[in-house]
Parts: C-alpha cells; sequence; structure tokens
C-alpha cells in the first residue's frame, strides 16, 4: 500500500510542477512580444507591471501557502487547480494595462506560486529516508515542461492566435488536474509518511522543528535564501526578456525555444544525480555547488556572440535549476524539520517569487536606461561572486539542531 502511495504522490508532484509552467516566467516570456504589441508598452513597462503583480503575488503566497499546514493534500490542490484554470482564462482577455497587471498577479499566484509549493511541500512531508530522490523525480516534471512547452508554443503561435492559447491551456487545466489530483492523493492524510525499514530511525524524528517566526529570527536564513534567490532573480530576468537576448545578440527566433530543450535536458541530467547526492551527502554540503554553473553562464553571455553559445549559455542555467529545485525544497525541511514546513515553504517560496519580480525589475530598468546584455551579465556575476563567497564563510554553521 504505500509503496503505491509513495508513487502516487509523486506523480502528484511531477504533474503539478509540469502544470506550475504557466506561471513561471519562462512560459509567459514566450507571450512578451504579442502582449507588448497588443497593449503597445515597452520592454520596461512590461517588466515594472511583471515585477509589480509579481510581487503582490509573493506577498500573498506566504499568507495562502500555510494554509497546506492545515489541510489534506487533495483539498488544498483543488483550491490551487481553480485559480490557475481562471487565471488561464482571465489571461486570454487582457486588453489594458490594469488587466494585465491583474492577469500576471494570478498566474503567478496560482502557477510558480501554489502550484509549486503544492507539489514541493507535499512531497517533501511525506518523504524522509528518500526525500532528495523523490524531489528530484517530482521536479522533473517542470523539466520536461520546459523541454516542450517552448518549441511546441512557438510552433502554435504561427497559427493560433495567442489569447486563443491560454483559453485551452484553462479548459486543460480544469478537465485533467481534478482527475489527477483525486486519483493520486485522494487518501493522503497531514500526518501520512514514508514506510522506512523498521531498524531505520529518521534523523528527522530528533532535529528541533522550527516554527516560521524562529526561522526569521535565524541568521542562516538569510544567508541561505541570498543562495537561493539568485536563480529565479537572474533566470527570471532572462526568460521575460529572451526577445531582447535574440535582438542583441542577432539569434534567429527559435534559437532561445531551441536552447530551452538544451536546458531541460541538463535540469533532468542534474536532477537525476542531485536526488541521489542529497540522499549521500545532505543537502547543506552541496548548497555551495548550486550557483556555479549559474555563473559560468553569465560569463558565456558575456563574451560570446555565436547562436551556438545560446545553447550553451541555457544549459548551465539548467544544471544550476536542476541543483536549485531539489535543493529549495530538502535544505529547509532538513535543517527546520517538517512539522511546520507549510509555513516555511510558503515563506520561501514568497521570497522565491519576490526574487523573480525584483529581477524582472532591474532587467527591464537597466534595458529601458541603455544597458548591453553584455553588461547586465557582469553585473549578474558580481552578485553570484558575493553571495557564494558569503555561504562559503558561513558553511559549517549551516546545520540541523538536535534535541
Amino acid at each position: 500500500m504505500f509503496k503505491n502511495l509513495s508513487l502516487k504522490v509523486i506523480l502528484f508532484g511531477f504533474i503539478f510542477t509540469f502544470f506550475s509552467s504557466f506561471g513561471q516566467s519562462y512560459f509567459i516570456g514566450i507571450f512578451n512580444s504579442s502582449i507588448r504589441a497588443d497593449l503597445s508598452i515597452t520592454h520596461g513597462q512590461f517588466g515594472t507591471i511583471y515585477a509589480s503583480a509579481t510581487l503582490l503575488s509573493s506577498l500573498v503566497l506566504m499568507w495562502i501557502g500555510r494554509k497546506i499546514d492545515d489541510m489534506d493534500a487533495f483539498k488544498f490542490s483543488i483550491f490551487v487547480i481553480l485559480l490557475l484554470s481562471v487565471a488561464c482564462y482571465f489571461f486570454s482577455t487582457i486588453n489594458i494595462i490594469p488587466l494585465l497587471f491583474i492577469g500576471i498577479f494570478l498566474l503567478r499566484l496560482s502557477g510558480q506560486g501554489l502550484m509549486s509549493h503544492t507539489a514541493s511541500t507535499t512531497v517533501s512531508r511525506y518523504f524522509e529516508k528518500t526525500r532528495g530522490k523523490a524531489l528530484s523525480i517530482t521536479w522533473l516534471g517542470l523539466s520536461a515542461a520546459e523541454f516542450i512547452l517552448p518549441v511546441m508554443m512557438v510552433f502554435l503561435l504561427t497559427f493560433i492566435n495567442w489569447r486563443d492559447i491560454w483559453v485551452y491551456l484553462s479548459l486543460l487545466v480544469l478537465i485533467f488536474l481534478p482527475l489527477a489530483s483525486f486519483t493520486l492523493v485522494k487518501q493522503l492524510k497531514l500526518d501520512s509518511r514514508e514506510k522506512s525499514l523498521e531498524n531505520t530511525k529518521s534523523e528527522n524524528l530528533n532535529i528541533k522543528q522550527w516554527t516560521r517566526l524562529e526561522v526569521l529570527k535565524d541568521y542562516r536564513f538569510y544567508i541561505i535564501s541570498l543562495n537561493m534567490l539568485s536563480l529565479p532573480s537572474i533566470a527570471t530576468g532572462v526568460f521575460v526578456y529572451q526577445s531582447f537576448i535574440l535582438t542583441s545578440k542577432n539569434w534567429g527566433p527559435f534559437i532561445m525555444a531551441q536552447s530551452f530543450m538544451v536546458y531541460s535536458v541538463m535540469s533532468v541530467i542534474t536532477l537525476s544525480i542531485s536526488g541521489f547526492l542529497i540522499d549521500k551527502y545532505t543537502s547543506r554540503k552541496l548548497l555551495i555547488y548550486m550557483n556555479i554553473p549559474l555563473f559560468l553562464a553569465a560569463l558565456i553571455l558575456h563574451f560570446f556572440n555565436s547562436p551556438y553559445s545560446s545553447f550553451i549559455f541555457l544549459g548551465l542555467i539548467g544544471v544550476s535549476n536542476g541543483f536549485a529545485n531539489v535543493l529549495g525544497s530538502s535544505t529547509w525541511a532538513e535543517i527546520y524539520g517538517v512539522k511546520y514546513i507549510g509555513g516555511i515553504k510558503a515563506l520561501t517560496s514568497g521570497l522565491m517569487v519576490f526574487a523573480t519580480a525584483l529581477g524582472t525589475a532591474i532587467f527591464g530598468i537597466l534595458i529601458d536606461d541603455g544597458y548591453t546584455i553584455n553588461s547586465i551579465a557582469v553585473f549578474s556575476a558580481i552578485y553570484i561572486v558575493i553571495i557564494v563567497l558569503l555561504l562559503f564563510l558561513y558553511r559549517k554553521k549551516i546545520e540541523p539542531i538536535y534535541i
């Protein structure tokens, strides 16, 4: 029974991370040019709206996300599904700037925010001994979407109006996801846990179970968060302004979409490896390596203009993404326990969404002020060096407290 339930929980997480794409920056960024053309707005204006809506969604996510600690996964997932379906349909109707703000807010809250939060929290809470492997498989859903959806959407946009695409996505969410949730997690309760060998006692039972308020008072939380938030802030800027990068580098319209396939393949490979490494060496020991590929990607973007460099650039981001997706869930459970993981994950997910808002705003302002993509890449690389050095200095302090 439990083996069967374990597989269902993983598949549930996989599906939810896949469909979180509808609120992810890489996916919304595909429609950037169409939206700006319809509403007659600039890169900077779009970025400001996107950042503001994302910021608001991060604040709301911190409040709504904690409710998963008090609700069964099925009930919470139905609420999230309905919200995502409404968000997709609403996005198809935007024709003025205020509606664009609301549409982005709803997509970011329901898609990137709550869909991802529901998947990672459910899996993190259920699994203990094999949490790393379970989360790595869960986040393969997003990688699969990143491999399939960009090329598919670019192709569909050649003969289907972008608004109609969002209507179809709304129907897909409304029809498929409730059935999937009912089948996979209807029997999952708040206290359901993975069964381990009888003679194996989980260390999680012996570590201090931190409340969200206690976590906010812990300086280590902020050091880890600075490293966790570098990828979403920088990668979101890249995804949202992919059309600007294409123009700056003189790459063809399909280059970025094809590069996303490399990005997703590298994410999958890293996810597969990271799950095993986390279960063997722990998340906290791997954390310091997470942003090194992102640093190398920034250097590639700065120094190279060949279309082929796009594949290396996004491939390296994919490596960091593969590590970040798993580490972003397992690290918090490893250090702070799972009793209040829903509230803690709501906080970290909200901060992650906030980071995407900040990254989008900074990219947009820099672009409108005349900075080249090469200059922006240098700024990104400098930031990464600073936060990795900070984590290195405090690496021995990043440990759970045993009781």
